[in-house]
């Protein structure tokens, strides 16, 4: 098989393919590590490579109704772990260190007859909406190399968006599967709290804001994956019903006629790019082709309260997960990033009381969601505000890095939260994606399907949230849209 006969195959088709004995697995492994070693000093997208156990797996017996079989796979690097290896989760603190479990979706991924070769870039602990760490550098689109592939998961996007897998592991606690997924030209989907197991490590990530999953080129690998991966664990803190059908099977059925509102203001007011704008619009024309209802309409939700609750839970986990990583490891404060150590002394002047008083607040956003789902099956709205950021826009501001040493030395860490300086820092970061953290923080199902492309050729996805256990809805919905108007022969000239 050459490359060019590898792209024109999903990673269903590709396990197919080894069954019937018209490829074998170590053919697709060598044409998936030749691209990742062709593309990686563009893209930057794998940054640790597992090949000689890959090889090993290759000699081994596959199961004949695993799904995946002989279909080369990439991590996430980040608590997706293998047993005696490094989970680096981008950081300089974790890179050598082994971990002492195999993930549960990993295990099933490799029940599944996938063939790991390596980890995917990401930021430090999954902490930005790109993927710009000290420890590997920045990934790249390959849309555009000078932009970037988005975050959490863009390593993981980028290798998929570039050939080198059909699939790819990614993880979602604010958006980091479906922003990297739009910034790519990729399906992304977030399965709602409980379905997929966080364990055995985690018992679940952020009060199960944060969930597994991949970013794919087919709406029927997601479902396949989706197969995979839900279900119960023996140590899972509780799970959610199991579907009434494979959703590999349910993608073969028509969604129904569904009630979809659609918004595109920023839900914390800030700008929004005419093509994310242009991005919605189009799809709600295409939604009504299919027969759908559609009408302008947005969840009654506090988006500003929405976003305070999300930042005082995500810089709390920082702060957890920089000290947990010291007292465990005896790592320092200067093996973590400048702005991982802001967030952390953030996250540090949060009380125990204001915690869950913000906590508690998730079931006011709840409310309000599911107040708009008793009227709508769906939200649509624009995944990202604009078109992927360029390399370095984020970057934070070397002054704000200084001040956050000093106010810290002088324990004034509070003051440094509500300073308009780090706020203002804050807002910056999260206006590109103001859309996504709702769904997490609520644990609702959502997906972002890949049905824009600007002017210059840059992807750009629009967003679809659905009500609880709405993971089959939203996949029969992505499935119509996928067939209505395709997307996985667009490929970057990469």
């Amino acid at each position: 098989m050459r490359f060019d006969e590898y792209i024109q195959h999903d990673a269903l088709s590709l396990a197919d393919l080894v069954r019937r004995g018209e490829v074998l697995p170590t053919e697709l492994l060598d044409l998936a590590t030749a691209r990742a070693d062709q593309t990686h000093p563009q893209l930057n997208a794998v940054v640790t490579r597992l090949d000689a156990q890959a090889r090993q797996r290759c000699t081994e017996p596959f199961e004949s109704q695993a799904p995946f079989s002989g279909v080369p796979f990439l991590l996430k690097d980040l608590f997706q772990d293998i047993q005696g290896q490094p989970t680096s989760c981008g950081s300089r603190a974790l890179a050598r260190t082994p971990v002492p479990d195999t993930s549960d979706v990993v295990r099933r991924w490799q029940a599944a007859g996938l063939v790991i070769f390596g980890k995917t870039n990401c930021p430090e602990f999954g902490a930005k909406n790109i993927t710009e760490s000290l420890l590997f550098g920045p990934a790249r689109n390959p849309w555009d190399l000078t932009r970037t592939p988005g975050g959490s998961s863009g390593g993981s996007a980028a290798a998929v968006a570039a050939g080198v897998v059909p699939v790819a592991g990614a993880n979602d606690g604010g958006g980091s599967t479906r922003i990297p997924a739009s910034a790519c030209g990729l399906f992304g989907f977030k399965a709602g709290r409980g379905r997929i197991s966080m364990g055995p490590a985690i018992a679940e990530a952020m009060h199960g804001a944060a969930v597994h999953g991949v970013v794919s080129r087919s709406v029927r690998d997601t479902a396949a994956m989706m197969d995979v991966l839900q279900g119960p664990e023996p140590h899972a803190p509780y799970y959610m019903p199991a579907p009434q059908q494979p959703y590999l099977e349910v993608i073969r059925q028509s969604p129904g006629r569904l009630r979809i509102g659609f918004s595109t203001a920023s839900p914390i007011g800030t700008p929004v790019d005419p093509q994310a704008v242009a991005a919605v619009h189009s799809a709600a024309k295409l939604l009504e082709s299919l027969g759908h209802h559609v009408e302008e309409a947005s969840p009654p939700v506090d988006g500003q309260a929405v976003a305070q609750d999300f930042f005082l839970a995500w810089f709390s986990t920082q702060a957890m997960i920089v000290d947990m990583i010291c007292q465990i490891t005896g790592a320092r404060l200067s093996d973590f990033e400048p702005d991982t150590r802001m967030m952390a002394r953030v996250g540090r002047s949060v009380s125990a009381r204001e915690y869950l008083i913000g906590q508690g607040r998730w079931n006011e956003h709840n409310r309000a969601l599911s107040q708009f789902h008793h009227q709508h099956d769906a939200w649509l709205s624009p995944t990202t505000s604009a078109p992927p950021l360029r390399i370095g826009e984020l970057t934070t501001p070397k002054l704000l890095t200084i001040l956050g040493d000093v106010v810290t030395s002088l324990g004034l860490s509070g003051w440094l939260r509500r300073s308009s300086a780090f706020q203002s820092t804050a807002l910056k970061n999260l206006a590109w994606t103001p859309y996504t953290q709702l769904a997490n923080l609520t644990g609702r199902p959502a997906m972002s399907v890949p049905l824009h492309w600007t002017p210059d050729g840059l992807p750009m996805g629009v967003q679809f949230v659905a009500g609880l256990n709405g993971e089959a809805m939203l996949l029969k919905l992505a499935a119509q849209l996928e067939q209505a108007q395709p997307w996985f022969a667009r490929r970057p000239s990469l």
